[in-house]
C-alpha cells in the first residue's frame, strides 16, 4: 500500500506517494539533497534546474554502472559532466 510522505528538496516540500518505508524514504531524501549540495558547491551559480538535472544524470549514470555490475560510476560520464560544468562556470563567469 502506498503512503504518502512530505520531503524537502531544494528547500522546496512536496509530497510524495510510495510503499517504501519512512526510513527509506528519507535515505533517498537525504542522497538527494547530499547529491545536490554537491553539486551545487562545484556549480555556484547555477539555477535549481541544472543542479537538478545534473544530480539525475549523476544518479542514472551511477544506476547504470550498478546495473552493468561495475562497482562505480563510469570515469568517462564524470568526466564529461566534470567538463560541462567548467564551461558553464566560465560562460557564468564563475
Amino acid at each position: 500500500m502506498k503512503t504518502s510522505h512530505r520531503i524537502r528538496i531544494f528547500d522546496r516540500e512536496i509530497q510524495v506517494k510510495s510503499s517504501s518505508s519512512v526510513e527509506s524514504v528519507r535515505e533517498i531524501e537525504e542522497f538527494l539533497q547530499e547529491r545536490a549540495a554537491e553539486v551545487a558547491l562545484s556549480l555556484p551559480n547555477a539555477d535549481q534546474h541544472l543542479i537538478a538535472l545534473l544530480v539525475l544524470l549523476n544518479t542514472t549514470e551511477s544506476y547504470l554502472a550498478l546495473r552493468r555490475g561495475e562497482p562505480s560510476g563510469g570515469a568517462g560520464f564524470q568526466q564529461a559532466v566534470d567538463s560541462m560544468v567548467a564551461k558553464i562556470d566560465t560562460a557564468l563567469g564563475a
